[in-house]
């Protein structure tokens, strides 16, 4: 919705959201990983976010204020340069709260609380769709206003746990995988194209706007119903088997976005997307955070910075593209199709390295 707030209220070109997106998404990966790396030597992280949220507040303040191009882009830039820190601080406050009171269940707990985020997103987009009908745009940014305000409240109610390093036991640690870090930047992105051309597509095809918050709100409803079952195969199965699985779900759903399909296939096609979108911010999120069990703050960010330089990317590559068009869609495909290869040759070659490793064990037990 926001996205066509910029396109059709303020009359901004496709060019110019992309811009007033991806430069405020430089800044936001920018501050969110610087603050991730020093984050670390801080024992209580609580006051990073209560910053953060209260910039973001005056960030809104000005946006919505905003006439034109350029008080759009100051505007967005404030209320989203320090948004990406709030999410990255809150897992790690919430890795080293059940890492210390919970560690048989922190893997667990962690997928509870990105179940929680969904939760709030329903909750917001159904809120946000009907204060549009109600009131307009200006009845969505006060929404969102009234939710960083509850935001600062909870944090200034929520009793840190200020653990030393030696105190948290960290559970099981990921390998460190460039190939597989750059296979979820690709997966990362495909979604991020859609989350911002969907709702301009959907708005094109259909002409209403308030569609799309529908659909977000039946997306959110189902990845809250397969976010815990998707964890708990990823710890039965494999994550990487788990990520293959549910990338090709996001294959089969936007080459149904790319053909234009009607209303009801697009509808119908969310509890798959549900499927792919759960595991993309469950399992593959646990996969980031296990490379770095030892730096949770880093660890954390270094996931929000990885979504949001697929945004980054996201935003930009469709540019390429003349008009707003469900044609958009074939580059998703084209990123999910190369990131599923990369992570099934990951999958075969940790295979053939098991069978060695047994193999070795078998000799050596018969020598």
């Amino acid at each position: 919705m926001n996205a066509i707030y910029l396109h059709d209220l303020l009359g901004l070109t496709k060019g110019e959201v992309a811009t007033v997106y991806s430069v405020s998404l430089l800044l936001n990966m920018i501050t969110t990983i610087s603050v991730g790396i020093v984050s670390d030597r801080m024992r209580h992280k609580k006051k990073l976010p209560l910053l953060a949220a209260l910039i973001c507040l005056a960030g809104l303040s000005l946006y919505m204020r905003a006439d034109g191009f350029v008080g759009a882009l100051i505007g967005m830039s404030i209320a989203t340069a320090p948004s990406g820190l709030i999410m990255g601080q809150l897992f790690a406050m919430a890795r080293n709260h059940f890492a210390l009171k919970a560690p048989s269940i922190l893997e667990m707990s962690l997928v509870w609380l990105r179940a929680g985020f969904s939760v709030g997103f329903f909750i917001g987009l159904l809120l946000g769709a009907n204060l549009y009908l109600l009131f307009g745009f200006q009845g969505v940014f006060i929404g969102n206003l009234s939710g960083y305000i509850g935001l600062i409240v909870i944090l200034l109610l929520y009793k840190e746990v200020s653990p030393t390093h030696s105190e948290v036991p960290r559970g099981k640690a990921e390998p460190f995988s460039l190939v597989m870090l750059l296979a979820l930047l690709m997966l990362t992105c495909a979604d991020s194209i859609r989350g911002l051309y969907l709702p301009l597509v959907v708005n094109h095809l259909f002409g209403k706007p308030q569609l799309m918050s529908y659909l977000w709100s039946a997306q959110a409803v189902f990845e809250l119903l397969f976010m815990t079952i998707t964890s708990y195969w990823a710890v039965k199965y494999g994550s990487k088997q788990i990520i293959v699985l549910g990338s090709v779900f996001a294959v089969l759903a936007y080459i149904l976005y790319a053909t234009a399909a009607p209303l009801p296939l697009f509808y119908a096609v969310q509890p798959f997307y549900s499927f792919y979108v759960s595991i993309l911010y469950g399992v593959a999120m646990g996969v980031v955070q296990r490379m770095f069990v030892h730096r949770t703050g880093f660890g954390s960010s270094l996931y929000v910075f990885l979504t949001q330089g697929a945004s980054l990317i996201g935003y930009l590559l469709p540019v390429l593209l003349k008009g707003i068009s469900s044609a958009i869609f074939i580059i998703p495909i084209i990123l999910v199709l190369c990131a599923i290869l990369i992570i099934t040759r990951l999958i075969a070659r940790e295979k053939a390295v098991n069978s060695k490793v047994n193999n070795a064990k078998l000799t050596e037990g018969k020598s």
